[in-house]
């Protein structure tokens, strides 16, 4: 079979929605049901959101072709029998507190390096082994997206023979398996063997086999070092023999072995993977074990602002964190984007990402000016976005920013009346819906927090201690009677306060930090116009007026 361009999706049918183009290719190669959907990752440290491509590109794909009728099974496999090759900086317990080495038995784990992760303790003591601990919060961070995965454990695999036939194969094809190999990897020599197994004095996995029996399917090995990045890991120099369940295929067969063990159909994965791990897995499966890869997608990285996220390096943000700064659904929406296309998750600027979504479903019920293809792309993904049928009228939201300014407050009655007052809630909106738009404000109270920004202040309820000039006061009182006469708009008001500082001859920097103390019992703060105009009128009034 030829090969397309790994970045070309599809069968050639024009699709707004990537998913249906994938679907597409899937659907054209006649699969047998269930259609099996993989994702993948080593739990080598936290899991973060680029780990989240391979679950939620599977996810859309799934529900495109579930939509035609297809029983569709998305398995998550694990691969932790993998050996733990350096410290990670930062790791998280079940409650996904983020710690650093020093919070743990760091030394612990550096005794274990070289050892599969299902061999290491877990560091905080809670599940059986390092592996489980992060397979774990894997699990729930799916959980917490509402999206069904069947973990699978690599370690389990083996384990339980279900890998048997794939390991037989390589070895007993190990002529053929080393020349594809040495295609795509450099020093594999005559004695090179496809297998790593497990000493049984110091629980490394050595790459030095010296002999393979298949009837009683065992081989014979020497534990050696075994070259970790820059670093070594020592072996032990025992010399001894493993089962093939005692042990593991290298990752360029073990990957090809999962697809034939699980009868995957369909894999997106990461840009390294597509110049390294697909050319010889590909290969792999069609000459070693004599059968068509999967249909495969390619999905760029993503950036934290605008640095490679990374579990060892420690630059990471979890699903539980973003789940704090913004609503499921609008994570849900982040992964509906072209994934051929790098994208930079900048926590500041999150505010965008948001106004995108609220467009976005505005372009589902019409409520917005789009072209064919952006109404089509909407179409498709918004009811697998919401997860079930979405409602017969869109959903009432409070703009991110918007909800910023709210959550200078924690009074909610202060929050419903300077939404209506806004027009950003409706004045006949039910409880129900004044409820679901006011759950924006705390994440968008968080997102204040967390970057320091223009909206990470608190409304003081009550007057605060303030000592005004004479004529500050009066341009104070000027401005609260152009409020009560004219209930202006956000920027009609924000010119007023330049016009009456200028009436008044006073400097429109303390005319403005006069504002910022009356209201926040600060010297800075957000726009002013904006701010004031989104309060309860009469509020605003009779603080202008510092009568409460």
């Amino acid at each position: 079979m030829s090969d397309r361009d790994l970045y070309d999706i599809g069968t050639g049918e024009h699709r707004a929605f990537w998913a249906d183009a994938v679907a597409d290719e899937i659907e054209a190669r006649d699969p047998e049901e269930p259609i099996i959907i993989k994702g993948g990752v080593s739990p080598s440290g936290v899991p973060h959101l680029g780990h989240f491509n391979e679950i939620m590109r599977g996810f859309f794909v799934a529900e495109a072709l579930r939509d035609r009728g297809y029983e569709v099974r998305q398995v998550f496999t694990t691969d932790d029998k993998d050996r733990l090759r350096k410290l990670p900086r930062k790791l998280a317990d079940l409650e996904w507190n983020v710690v650093g080495l020093g919070d743990v038995d760091a030394g612990a784990l550096g005794r274990n390096l070289g050892k599969p992760y299902t061999d290491i303790p877990d560091p905080f003591d809670c599940c059986d082994s390092y592996g489980a601990h992060f397979t774990e919060l894997l699990s729930r961070s799916a959980e917490a997206v509402d999206v069904p995965i069947d973990v699978v454990s690599n370690t389990e695999l083996y384990a339980s023979g279900e890998f048997d036939d794939a390991v037989r194969h390589v070895l007993a094809n190990r002529d053929t398996a080393r020349e594809v190999l040495s295609e795509f990897q450099e020093k594999v020599d005559e004695s090179y063997v496809p297998f790593f197994a497990q000493c049984s004095e110091c629980g490394h996995l050595t790459e030095t086999i010296t002999d393979v029996d298949l009837d009683s399917e065992t081989v014979e090995y020497v534990c050696t070092d075994v070259a970790a990045g820059d670093d070594t890991i020592e072996g032990c120099g025992h010399e001894g023999t493993a089962t093939f369940r005692e042990g593991k295929l290298p990752w360029r067969f073990e990957w090809p072995a999962q697809w034939r063990t699980l009868g995957v159909d369909f894999e997106p994965f990461g840009k390294d993977h597509a110049e390294g791990s697909w050319p010889s897995g590909k290969t792999v499966a069609r000459e070693v074990f004599e059968f068509e890869p999967p249909v495969p997608m390619v999905y760029e990285w993503f950036t934290l602002n605008g640095d490679p996220l990374s579990s060892s390096a420690g630059n990471i943000i979890t699903v539980d964190e973003v789940l704090e700064l913004l609503e499921l659904d609008v994570l849900r929406y982040f992964f509906t984007k072209n994934p051929k296309k790098q994208r930079n998750f900048d926590v500041h600027n999150i505010d965008r990402l948001v106004d995108d979504f609220d467009r976005f479903e505005e372009v589902y019920y019409g409520e917005a000016d789009a072209d064919e293809d952006e109404t089509e792309r909407a179409e498709r993904a918004y009811p697998m976005v919401v997860r079930g049928d979405p409602p017969a009228e869109k959903p009432v939201r409070i703009p991110y920013t918007f909800a910023a300014v709210l959550g200078m407050t924690d009074n909610r009655e202060l929050r419903e009346r300077m939404a209506k007052r806004s027009g950003h809630l409706p004045e006949d909106a039910t409880e129900a819906e004044i409820d679901a738009a006011l759950e924006r404000v705390e994440k968008a109270r968080a997102w204040a927090v967390r970057t320091d920004n223009e909206f990470n202040y608190r409304l003081e309820e009550t007057l605060p201690e303030v000592d005004l000039e004479a004529d500050i006061e009066v341009a104070l009182d000027d401005l609260a009677a152009f409020i009560e006469a004219e209930a202006p708009d956000e920027e009609e008001l924000q010119g007023e306060i330049y016009e009456t500082a200028k009436d008044n001859d006073v400097p429109v920097g303390d005319f403005f930090e006069a504002g910022y103390k009356l209201f926040l019992d600060e010297e800075q703060g957000p726009r002013l116009g904006p701010f004031l105009a989104a309060m309860d009128t009469e509020f605003v009034v009779d603080r202008l007026r510092r009568a409460a």
